[in-house]
């Protein structure tokens, strides 16, 4: 009897934890990073951030490469891109291009380039695309190390539930290679009012409640527009 118990709660366990894509080279890269500049460096930052999107699309593996101004705080910017696999993403990283931008951002910046690479845990279409003016959300969710598995179980529904709403774009949640108890929750709205009827939402409320607890940091969300 207590050997049957056993196995029907590692069975309901593993129902719980949504299918991961395998580990391995051919695994999509997603890299959010969140950039800020002095005040006085915003036209430029933007200008910097808008020539490294043009041309990093045209690089080989790019899937995705958006640039994003907050939009209460509009000296404070995010890219979201996507790649292929690792290697693609390191030769990004690694190009003359890349190391040009970094170079000439550094002297406005008023923090630290805040680029974390992860992996995608529950995405849809990968070069699917948005209304010109969409809201962007980018919401990190840092939960103690014990409670990694049942948050990527109500991550996935969350995102599940919030991809059925009205005017929603994109649900995506990605997490942190390097520390896989943190999470990015990257969202596209049609709206202001479609982001604000999801933050009311039934499934929006029974997400926050549950994983309120287990937080290891305040619930970060932010609010974005892009610009190029």
């Amino acid at each position: 009897m207590l050997r049957g118990t056993l196995l029907a709660t590692a069975m309901l366990s593993a129902a719980l934890v949504p299918a991961r894509a395998p580990e391995g080279a051919d695994r999509p890269d997603f890299v959010p990073t969140l950039i800020e500049v002095a005040p006085s460096g915003t036209a430029e930052a933007a200008k910097l951030l808008k020539e490294l999107a043009a041309s990093s699309r045209k690089e080989s593996g790019n899937l995705r490469f958006e640039v994003l101004e907050q939009t209460d705080w509009p000296s404070h910017f995010a890219i979201l891109e996507v790649w292929r696999d690792g290697k693609a993403f390191e030769a990004h990283a690694g190009s003359i291009g890349t190391t040009q931008f970094r170079a000439k951002l550094k002297p406005m910046q008023s923090g630290h380039y805040d680029e974390r690479p992860g992996l995608g845990i529950a995405v849809g279409p990968l070069q699917a695309t948005t209304t010109p003016d969409a809201v962007y959300v980018i919401t990190h969710v840092d939960v103690t190390g014990n409670f990694k598995d049942p948050t990527i179980a109500l991550l996935d529904k969350f995102a599940e539930e919030s991809r059925k709403q009205p005017n929603s774009e994109r649900f995506e949640v990605w997490e942190q290679a390097n520390r896989l108890n943190h999470f990015n929750l990257n969202e596209v709205w049609a709206s202001r009012a479609a982001y604000d009827a999801h933050i009311a939402a039934a499934a929006t409320k029974e997400f926050r409640e549950k994983v309120g607890p287990t937080l290891g940091a305040f619930y970060d969300a932010r609010i974005f527009h892009a610009i190029e």
